[in-house]
C-alpha cells in the first residue's frame, strides 16, 4: 500500500471482470460507509465517452454546441461536464473529491493502488489481478485463493467496510 500523508484522502478501487458486481459491491460499500457517518466520493472509469445530460435538453445543447464546460445548476446538485484533453490522474481526481473522508473508484483496473477485487463464480473463475496488488478479495468462489489477502462473502458488506475503515480511517 501507498504511505498515504494526514492530509491525503485514500482512495480505494474496486476492480473485477465485467458483471461481476462491481457496482453492486459500490453501492453497498457508499450506503454501508455513509450510514457510519463517514463521507464518501466516487468516481466510474469509463473506457468511451459518456453523456450524463438528457440529449435534447439545454444543458447537452450548450455541450455539444462546443462548450468547453457546462453546467447544471439546482437547489441540491451541481453538475459539471469539462471537455479534457487527457485523462484525470488519481490525484486529480483526490483534488476533485473536495470534502469527503474516502474516495471509492470503479473500475480503474491499472492506476488503483488499494484494490478490492470481486469475482462471482458465475462470471469467471480467476483474478484479473495480480494478488499481490490486492487489498481484499470478494467471492463466492471457495476455490479462488489470494494468498494472505483477506475474504469477503459477496454478502458482507459490513465485514470489508469494517476493514476500510480500520485501515484507512
Amino acid at each position: 500500500m501507498d504511505s498515504m500523508s494526514v492530509h491525503e484522502m485514500p482512495v480505494v478501487s474496486v476492480v473485477g471482470k465485467s458483471d461481476s458486481g462491481k457496482t453492486t459491491l459500490m453501492e453497498g460499500l457508499i450506503r454501508e460507509l455513509t450510514a457510519r457517518g463517514r463521507r464518501v466520493a466516487t468516481v466510474k472509469n469509463h473506457i468511451h465517452e459518456v453523456d450524463v445530460d438528457i440529449p435534447g435538453k439545454d444543458s447537452w445543447r450548450h455541450a455539444h454546441a462546443g462548450a468547453v464546460t457546462a453546467m447544471i445548476s439546482a437547489p441540491t446538485q451541481f453538475v459539471v461536464v469539462r471537455r479534457i484533453d487527457r485523462e484525470r490522474t488519481i490525484e486529480e481526481l483526490v483534488e476533485a473529491a473536495g470534502d469527503a473522508d474516502i474516495l471509492l473508484t470503479e473500475g480503474f483496473k491499472r492506476s488503483g493502488s488499494v484494490r478490492i477485487e470481486i469475482s462471482r463464480r458465475a462470471r469467471s473463475d480467476e483474478l484479473t489481478s495480480d494478488p499481490a496488488t490486492l487489498f481484499a478479495l470478494v467471492t463466492d468462489n471457495g476455490d479462488l485463493v489470494a494468498e494472505g489477502v483477506p475474504r469477503f462473502a459477496l454478502d458482507d458488506i459490513a465485514g470489508l467496510a469494517d476493514l476500510i475503515e480500520s485501515t484507512f480511517l
